[in-house]
């Protein structure tokens, strides 16, 4: 099962459609995990043209900065959880990685977004930083954002991909650029700022 990882869209707000390279990269996978903030819901629509796909619902989608508020639609909710060829799956907008303990804690928010099951991995967006982290046994992915990388203006962002086979998962991000996409380069982030 090979899955494509897309969060913070930002569309129209980053630019008025997606990277054509987004579309590209995402041809053949089994589905697609938007994690949230996507800001107008017809980039769902493109997207689903490709491979069927299921979003998190953003602060971005609840009006935030005064952006419209989107409506309710089936394939956008605020935690999802799947059962994938053995593992446990869940997409939501935020969760607290890195942990800031006491109150930020993934167990906090498995809590209140996972309450009937523990997940086995989690993907997730919102910091617009890309980020591949075990925590407490379970797998935290961050694609980061394909329009604006670590909150700066419009440029080529990042995606990811999760692979799911015998029951075990791995994950990758990958850097958009003007020819297509190619590896990220964990390297180019200051040390202090690595998550991976």
């Amino acid at each position: 099962m090979r899955i494509g990882l897309i969060s913070d869209t930002h569309i129209p707000e980053a630019r008025a459609e997606l990277w054509p390279q987004v579309f590209e990269a995402f041809r053949g996978v089994d589905m697609i995990m938007h994690a949230g903030d996507i800001h107008a819901l017809y980039v769902l629509d493109q997207l689903e043209a490709v491979a069927p796909i299921i979003s998190a619902r953003g602060n971005g989608e609840d009006g935030s900065g005064g952006r419209p508020v989107q409506p309710e639609d089936p394939r956008v909710k605020y935690a999802w959880l799947l059962e994938i060829e053995g593992l446990w799956v869940g997409l939501t907008h935020y969760v607290p990685v890195p942990e800031r303990p006491p109150n930020f804690t993934l167990e906090r928010w498995i809590e209140r977004f996972f309450p009937e099951r523990r997940p086995d991995v989690i993907v997730s967006g919102d910091t617009h930083r890309e980020c591949i982290a075990e925590i407490d046994g379970i797998l935290c992915v961050n694609p980061g954002s394909p329009t604006y990388p670590h909150n700066y203006d419009t440029q080529f962002g990042t995606i990811g991909f999760l692979e799911i086979e015998g029951g075990l998962a791995s994950a990758s991000v990958w850097q958009i650029t003007e020819q297509g996409i190619e590896p990220f380069d964990w390297n180019a982030i200051p040390p202090w700022k690595r998550r991976r």
